[in-house]
């Protein structure tokens, strides 16, 4: 019988406050090797967990557990973490191979290694040709490469990394997104916090989605997709003839609410089941020869589906 994957990360209802701010609030989950994707909106607690994690913050309440231990309490199970703040380079006249080699040495490398291990990073991160330049003369993707360097030079074993791709151009995206998969491919752990669920679903299907300090929901996007399926979302259909299809909406029972704009060029649905709405337009919009330009749905938005899973949270969607 296959056994179930150690737990990396155990937190037991943690509650991190600022003051009277909620920074988490009573998060109690479990996260076993893997691929995850941390996701929420600015502000929504993403930072504070990436904090607690690494011993940076100490809990109001709970407990935090990584590798089995308190980062706290055990500050050398960093040796296992590599972090990639979403914070910028301060030393704009240190070159990076300088930069990366010191905080190897801070983590108890010798200069030798550290030295070795920086410029095996920093190319890997491809930053060969520009390593010896000073951090000031880099572009924002170059220093976002930087940043990973520094926190993979050690060879951890959980990576945490908070908005990545930042700064990052198409190539510098695609590139990032290869060396991830590489990453948990090597039976390492990975935690891409970010406010972009198109970037992280690029990487990983599993996601972790914090809202006010809350864990709102847990699983595959598939499962999450699942989650709000049922629950009412809402729809804005633009275009010259959109009003036509406010007698069709009308009969139809899963219709909440249909609201006209006053040029009539703009109709928002509140629907009970997606699904259903979306094949009923698409059906009625051929047979009726309606001319649609723009359709925004819920869904694809991460605000929205964070509005959506905060709704339900909160007992207002049923």
């Amino acid at each position: 019988m296959s056994q179930a994957p150690s737990a990396v990360i155990e937190l037991n209802h943690v509650t991190r406050l600022y003051n009277t701010v909620i920074g988490v609030n009573d998060l109690h989950l479990t996260i076993p090797q893997g691929s995850y994707g941390l996701v929420g909106p600015n502000g929504a607690g993403k930072s504070t967990l990436i904090g607690l994690l690494t011993g940076a913050l100490q809990p109001t309440r709970g407990e935090v557990r990584v590798f089995g231990v308190n980062p706290l309490k055990e500050p050398r199970v960093l040796r296992r973490i590599g972090i990639c703040p979403a914070s910028e380079l301060l030393l704009p006249r240190t070159p990076a191979i300088d930069w990366v080699t010191e905080l190897m040495m801070v983590g108890g490398f010798s200069l030798a290694e550290a030295r070795a291990r920086s410029i095996e990073a920093l190319r890997y991160t491809g930053m060969a040709d520009a390593m010896h330049l000073p951090i000031g003369s880099y572009s924002l993707g170059m220093r976002q490469r930087v940043k990973l360097a520094q926190a993979i030079a050690h060879d951890p074993d959980l990576l945490i990394l908070d908005e990545p791709f930042n700064g990052l151009d198409p190539v510098g995206r695609f590139e990032m997104n290869q060396f991830l998969r590489q990453w948990t491919g090597r039976g390492k752990t990975l935690i891409l916090a970010s406010h972009v669920l198109a970037e992280v679903e690029m990487v990983t299907d599993a996601f972790l989605l914090i809202y006010g300090g809350r864990l709102l929901a847990q699983g595959t996007t598939e499962e999450l997709r699942r989650i709000v399926a049922d629950l009412p979302q809402q729809m804005t259909l633009s275009g010259p003839d959109v009003a036509r299809l406010s007698g069709r909406l009308a009969a139809a029972p899963w219709v909440e609410s249909m609201q006209l704009s006053a040029d009539r060029q703009s109709l928002r649905i509140e629907a009970r089941h997606a699904d259903e709405l979306l094949t009923q337009l698409n059906r009625w919009i051929i047979e009726d020869h309606i001319t649609v330009t723009k359709m925004v749905g819920a869904e694809g938005d991460l605000s929205s589906l964070f509005d959506i899973l905060t709704r339900r949270h909160r007992g207002y969607a049923r």
